[in-house]
């Protein structure tokens, strides 16, 4: 293998690499530090397919790079003798988007695979969506999501319509890494590709059929038809893909006061307005809140880059102050009013699934409970929530009801196989209406679900380790926490161990053992007394390692101070196993 200062004097001397990568590369020949972090390793699926810093090297996203992968998915596509099915492709608004878009359609026709691309940029649920209507083998995504301004990615999605699992994602991957010389990488033009029949750009038409089906997913028409002029709604796109779609769908299904905040209301890669344009962060929300007051608005709603993830505020009538909630509180307030509302209609059949992941909130479990539907956990990750939607239609055993992960993100139907922050959105505004039926605000929806399941109270930690050290930290941390299981956390007994990448659930009082039953994965989950949970992975998506953790209260207040206590705890084993690693 060779080392990273021979790849970087290739990439340099290599006529293939244009002028304006090796200016850029000449720029740091004196930096060791920065070439080796360019060029010490290829940049990594994770969770979420592809993902880094834009810039020249192998380990950073560029043109060479995506066309690498986009081969690297045609050389799988055709053992697989799926390339007369194509494959469809959306990109966000982030820098080089639309360019590292075309460098893969063009790949894919190069090797005679004919490439949907869409006209401009789309989100996220409509690219997984599209694979599906139009009968693709497979479906590509530029978007980095949430990440800062400096990051691009690429998610793969299969013909289910969900982002890729096994095998195909390690078959995927194999592909691409025996790609040693990208040099030998196939691209044409578009006008090749065209006369070719290899390339399509397609747009409004696609647009009308998501957006039926978006729209199909609401459940109480009713309560909108009655509420519509008296919910205000303040929404925020983030500079992304979602202000079109949204403003859309609300207006058809009937909401009439929608305010759309106009500092971020364009598409910008630079997002201007905030840091980072992620919907869980509380400056995204800043105009948006400032808006909502001089509107008298009832909800504030942000949806990332890609419109996969949605973020909110919702007003207290009774403080007049607007409150976040987080993604699992969102997500648990949406899967109770849908259940409700599908209960009404008698709607929900005898195998009736909710699916959540591993890190999502107990109290989904409580709901689904109370509805007499199945929970079904799966891997952090919504392909594996639309891996599951596979399993019922494969099976013919399950119907899924609803899906949803903590990480701000949902799908109510099945039309698409990732999660939709259009369609969540629509569904909470509806939901805003339904309750002002009855006099209540989203806010005091929620504050009900509590007393009625328990004040569950759920938070995540992270530490960023960034580079080379960083991520032989993160393993290093796992490694010593797999070695050497504490007895308690946070005054938490430890009653359980699951170790998803051993596949075994150890029960610590009787020692027995037993499978996870899910994929091997990176993670480590503990059971603990009293109804609280803590679950250590490392982030498919960023440098990070995450600890996520729940607690069970019997009031707010229980809850929030459980939840203080055990974070307490998590930070100190944090420490603790730094030091040890």
């Amino acid at each position: 293998m060779k080392d990273y200062r021979s790849i970087y004097e290739e990439w340099m001397s290599n006529p293939y690499f244009d002028e304006a990568t090796k200016d850029e590369l000449r720029k740091m020949k004196d930096n060791e530090n920065e070439i080796k972090e360019r060029f010490y390793q290829d940049l990594e699926f994770g969770t979420a397919g592809l993902r880094g810093i834009m810039g020249a090297g192998i380990n950073r996203m560029n043109i060479y790079v995506v066309r690498r992968a986009t081969q690297g998915l045609a050389n799988y596509i055709i053992k697989q003798g799926g390339a007369h099915k194509g494959v469809a492709i959306a990109y966000d608004s982030r820098h080089m988007s639309p360019e590292f878009a075309k460098e893969a359609a063009l790949t894919l026709a190069a090797n005679g695979i004919k490439a949907y691309q869409f006209e401009s940029l789309r989100p996220t649920p409509e690219l997984s969506f599209a694979v599906r209507e139009l009968g693709c083998i497979a479906g590509i995504n530029v978007t980095a999501s949430h990440n800062p301004p400096e990051y691009n990615g690429y998610k793969v999605y299969w013909e289910d319509g969900a982002q890729f699992t096994s095998p195909h994602d390690k078959g995927v991957t194999a592909e691409v890494l025996a790609i040693t010389d990208l040099s030998t990488v196939k691209t044409t033009t578009v006008t090749e590709a065209t006369a070719a029949g290899n390339y399509e750009i397609i747009g409004a038409a696609m647009d009308e059929k998501y957006i039926s089906q978006v729209k199909a997913q609401v459940v109480n028409q009713d309560a909108i038809d009655q509420m519509q002029d008296e919910i205000r709604i303040v929404y925020s796109p983030l500079h992304g893909t979602g202000n079109r779609p949204v403003r859309r769908v609300l207006k058809e299904i009937g909401f009439t006061h929608v305010y759309v905040v106009p500092e971020q209301e364009l598409p910008d890669g630079d997002f201007p307005t905030v840091s980072y344009p992620n919907p869980e962060a509380e400056e995204a929300f800043s105009l948006g809140l400032a808006l909502a007051k001089e509107k008298d608005a009832d909800l504030v709603l942000a949806t990332d880059p890609d419109a996969d993830r949605l973020g909110v505020y919702v007003k207290d009538k009774k403080s007049g102050e607007y409150l976040p909630l987080t993604g699992n509180m969102s997500g648990s307030l949406l899967c109770e009013y849908v259940l409700n509302q599908k209960k009404a209609k008698g709607q929900i059949p005898a195998d009736g699934q909710v699916v959540k992941s591993i890190v999502t909130t107990n109290l989904v479990d409580a709901i689904a409970k109370s509805y007499g539907s199945e929970l079904i956990e799966v891997l952090t990750g919504f392909k594996y929530i639309g891996q599951q939607i596979l399993k019922e239609e494969t099976t013919g055993y399950g119907t899924y009801l609803f899906g949803l992960e903590e990480s701000y993100g949902c799908l109510i139907g099945t039309y698409a196989r990732d999660k939709d922050a259009i369609s969540a959105t629509a569904a909470l505004c509806e939901a805003a209406a339904y309750y002002k039926t009855k006099g209540m605000t989203l806010w005091d929806a929620m504050m009900a679900l509590y007393e009625t399941y328990g004040f569950y109270k759920d938070a995540v930690k992270a530490i960023s380790l960034k580079g080379m050290e960083g991520q032989a930290k993160i393993k290093e941390i796992m490694e010593t926490m797999r070695s050497k299981t504490p007895k308690e956390i946070g005054g938490y007994q430890i009653l359980a161990v699951r170790d998803y990448k051993q596949d075994t659930i150890v029960d610590i009082k009787s020692g027995e053992v037993k499978p996870t039953g899910l994929p091997v994965s990176d993670v480590l989950y503990y059971e603990l007394n009293d109804d609280a949970w803590l679950c250590i992975r490392p982030s498919g998506t960023e440098p990070k390692i995450k600890f996520y953790y729940g607690v069970k209260g019997t009031s707010r207040f229980d809850g929030e101070e459980k939840s203080r206590i055990l974070g307490e705890g998590v930070m100190a084993l944090i420490d603790h196993m730094i030091e040890e690693s």
